[in-house]
């Protein structure tokens, strides 16, 4: 399948073997093309805590508080 010239230039920035401390990966999110849709970020965090304990679990969500820039 044939992807867009916007998503081929958004892949080329991108070095999928890396891992982005948050700043820089912002950044780069940022400086991506814009959709025409709402977009959506996922965000994976090691948090180094064992949910089998009750008093380590962790549950969140976060939500942007200027929309779109």
């Amino acid at each position: 399948m044939k992807h867009s010239k916007k998503y081929e230039e958004a892949a080329g920035k991108v070095d999928r073997l890396r891992y982005y401390p948050l700043e820089e990966a912002i950044e780069l999110m940022h400086s991506m093309p814009k959709a025409k849709f709402d977009e959506t970020v996922e965000c994976s965090v090691r948090l180094g805590v064992d949910p089998k304990h009750a008093d380590q679990m962790v549950r969140s969500h976060g939500s942007s508080s200027g929309g779109n820039r």
